[in-house]
């Protein structure tokens, strides 16, 4: 059971997740330098879903996790993932080699590229509605946590090169203080 405290922390820290809104968050650590590739060789190479990555790092970059309630509600929005974003990005890396010579392709392949955008916008909008939903209590952490965190829960069959995951983590700015 949450004390008096701990619920007005979390009401604390809810504020502020929505004062600070996953997508702008998302959009400006991943054109920082060096985010980019590293979220791409985490994809592609270690099978991390990048939205839910960045939103690990929202979480983080505000001292908080999922609590293990929010983390079994994550399968159905790493669902949707599956279902609609993989396939477009998989469509639109399949046109790419032909989009250099037809134009049509080309255009197609923007549209995709759009509409998987589009999709990756749609899952970090449930990501963040899930975090700062009252239903979903969140932990707090301490900063020198973030790598052993994200390394901790970023895993699948094959395991996120930690370097990568540090190249990631070294962007992040540390969690603000109390208010």
């Amino acid at each position: 059971m949450m004390s008096a405290d701990s619920t007005e922390m979390m009401a604390v820290l809810r504020a502020r997740l929505l004062d600070h809104p996953l997508w702008e968050f998302a959009l400006a650590l991943y054109a920082r330098p060096g985010v980019e590739a590293a979220c791409l060789r985490l994809q592609d190479e270690a099978g991390v879903d990048v939205c839910e990555l960045l939103w690990r790092c929202w979480l983080l970059r505000h001292g908080a996790r999922p609590s293990p309630a929010l983390e079994a509600a994550l399968p159905a929005v790493l669902a949707w993932q599956q279902e609609v974003t993989v396939p477009l990005r998989a469509l639109r890396r399949r046109l790419k080699a032909e989009a250099a010579t037809a134009g049509g392709v080309a255009e197609l392949r923007e549209t995709l590229k759009r509409a998987e955008l589009q999709a990756e916008g749609e899952t970090l909008s449930r990501l963040e509605r899930l975090a700062t939903s009252e239903g979903f209590p969140l932990c707090t952490i301490g900063g020198s946590d973030a790598e052993k965190v994200l390394a901790s829960r970023l895993t699948s069959q094959k395991k996120p090169d930690l370097s990568t995951l540090a190249t990631l983590i070294a962007q992040l700015d540390p969690p603000p203080g109390p208010r």
